[in-house]
């Protein structure tokens, strides 16, 4: 019986390739709306970082997020997904 694949992606904070359940996916809609996806199925552009602070430090200083979705990401964002981060320690 064959084992079945596990999806990698790359964290845009610390480029760190880990499996895809480890990230947390956040998306960028078809209307051009940045928001957190948590159940990973939502349509749009996804980009991936790790659950941990550092990482996000990291994609905000280098300013990744707005790189791979190709638009400025409003502060909001980052504060959510610094909330969420926290929520999940």
């Amino acid at each position: 019986m064959q084992q079945k694949k596990i999806p990698i992606r790359q964290c845009v904070g610390c480029r760190t390739q880990r499996p895809k359940r480890e990230l947390v996916r956040v998306v960028r809609s078809p209307e051009g709306e940045v928001n957190i996806d948590l159940t990973g199925k939502k349509p749009g552009r996804g980009a991936y970082i790790c659950p941990d602070s550092e990482c996000l430090k990291k994609a905000l200083k280098s300013r990744a997020l707005g790189r791979a979705f190709g638009v400025e990401i409003p502060e909001t964002v980052y504060e959510t997904l610094r909330a969420q981060l926290e929520e999940a320690k």
